[in-house]
C-alpha cells in the first residue's frame, strides 16, 4: 500500500501503476455525477453530441452535493459520496468513450466496470461515507455547473479540489475488485459456518 498525490488531468500510465489498497489525494478538477447525469452523459455519447465538460484524463465523483448560492458564486456545504452500484449500468461506457481515469464513490462497483477499468486504464476508489463536510472542505471553488435542470443533486458540478482524500483504490487496472473479493470471502465463511453448525 502506498500514498500518492495526483492532479488532474490524470495520465493513463500513472493510473496503471496504482493497485488495490493504494491511497490517493486528488487536486485539480473533479466532476460530480449521479444517476440522471450518467443517463444523460450516455445519451449524449450515443448521439455523438459533445459533453459540456471534457472528461478525458478526468475524475467523476458519485456525489449529490449540498450547494447554496451566495451572491454570484456557489458554495459547497456538503459533498459526501453516494452509492456507486446504481451506476454500474452506465460507467463502463463512460470509461470507454470519454477517457475518464478515476471514479470516486462508495460501496464498490461490479464486474463490467472492473473490466472497463482494466481495458481502458481507469480506477475506482472509495471515499469514506459520513465525511461529507470534510469532503466539502477540500473544495476550493465551484468552477461551474451544467445540467442544472436535473436539480442540484443531479447536476454536473465542476469542482476544483485540493488534497481531496483519502481515496482508497478498490478496483485497479490489474483486474482486482477488492469489495467483491471481500464479499466472496464472507460468503465462503458463512457457508463454512453453516456446514459446521449442521454437523453439531
Amino acid at each position: 500500500m502506498a500514498a500518492y498525490n495526483f492532479r488532474t488531468p490524470l495520465r493513463e500510465e500513472d493510473v496503471r501503476t496504482l493497485r488495490v489498497g493504494d491511497i490517493i489525494y486528488l487536486s485539480g478538477i473533479i466532476v460530480t455525477a449521479r444517476d440522471a447525469a450518467h443517463r444523460r452523459i450516455v445519451e449524449y455519447l450515443r448521439a455523438g453530441k459533445p459533453l459540456p465538460v471534457d472528461l478525458k484524463g478526468g475524475a467523476i465523483y458519485h456525489c449529490g452535493p449540498v450547494v447554496v448560492r451566495r451572491g454570484d458564486a456557489w458554495k459547497v456545504l456538503s459533498a459526501g459520496p453516494t452509492t456507486s452500484t446504481r451506476l454500474e449500468l452506465y460507467e463502463p461506457e463512460v470509461i470507454e468513450k470519454t477517457g475518464l481515469r478515476l471514479i470516486v464513490g462508495k460501496g464498490g462497483m461490479g464486474p463490467k466496470t472492473a473490466e472497463a477499468c482494466s481495458k481502458y486504464g481507469a480506477i475506482y476508489a472509495v471515499y469514506t461515507g459520513g465525511a461529507a463536510v470534510l469532503a466539502a472542505q477540500a473544495v476550493r471553488e465551484v468552477v461551474g455547473v451544467e445540467w442544472l435542470d436535473l436539480g442540484i443533486p443531479e447536476a454536473l458540478w465542476i469542482l476544483e479540489v485540493e488534497n481531496f482524500g483519502p481515496l482508497v483504490v478498490t478496483i485497479d487496472t490489474a483486474g482486482r475488485n477488492y469489495i467483491e473479493e471481500v464479499v466472496k470471502k464472507a460468503e465462503e465463511k458463512l457457508k463454512s459456518l453453516k456446514a459446521s453448525l449442521s454437523r453439531q
